[in-house]
């Protein structure tokens, strides 16, 4: 799971191993991938899965 800026621009890698089916949770700290914490706003999330791509929007409200 990749957390993307508005510009396209990776902000953070959460999680990058394969996983069983199921219901899972990520927590993002608002923080990048070098440990600074990130401003309020929109972000996208990216899941990649073997047969598809999932993407969508979040709010980051501090």
């Amino acid at each position: 799971m990749d957390i993307y800026n508005v510009r396209g621009q990776l902000v953070k890698t959460l999680l990058n191993q394969e996983m069983l089916a199921g219901t899972h949770s990520v927590i993002w700290d608002g923080k990048d991938g070098q440990g600074r914490s990130v401003s309020s706003g929109v972000y996208l999330y990216r899941m990649t899965m073997p047969n598809k791509v999932l993407t969508n929007k979040m709010l980051l409200l501090k």
